[in-house]
């Protein structure tokens, strides 16, 4: 099994910035794609980003082109989402999520994986 614990959620101001972490452990795989992605309340889970963990290729979704950054540390077998200029509409929960399988980096059923979350909440 995989274990994807998420770090880094908070509360902060319009305008502001975090940093969130996901640190993944267990069963290992030759070639996989990192994703996060979020949900408001009320909403359905949308894409936000994604990193091919061999080649470094990224996506993002276009509401955060510009303003969030995905990394990774193979190392540390973390990915990490970079968060600048924040606004009110970026509050929810985020999760990291892996998945194998080829395709659209996007496609949330192509994930397997998931972790529990962490809360993002930007006050206007």
């Amino acid at each position: 099994q995989v274990q994807l614990v998420e770090s880094g959620g908070g509360l902060v101001q319009a305008g502001g910035s975090l940093r969130l972490s996901c640190a993944a452990s267990g069963r290992t795989f030759s070639s996989f794609v990192m994703g996060w992605f979020r949900q408001a309340p009320g909403k359905e889970r949308e894409f936000v980003a994604a990193i091919n963990w061999n080649w470094g290729s990224t996506d993002y979704a276009d509401s955060v082109k510009g303003r969030f950054t995905i990394s990774r540390d193979n190392a540390k077998n973390t990915v990490y989402l970079q968060m600048y200029s924040l606004k009110p509409e970026d509050t929810a929960v985020y999760y990291c999520a892996i998945t194998t399988r080829s395709g659209s980096y996007s496609s949330l059923g192509r994930y397997d994986y998931w972790g529990q979350g962490t809360q993002v909440t930007v006050s206007s």
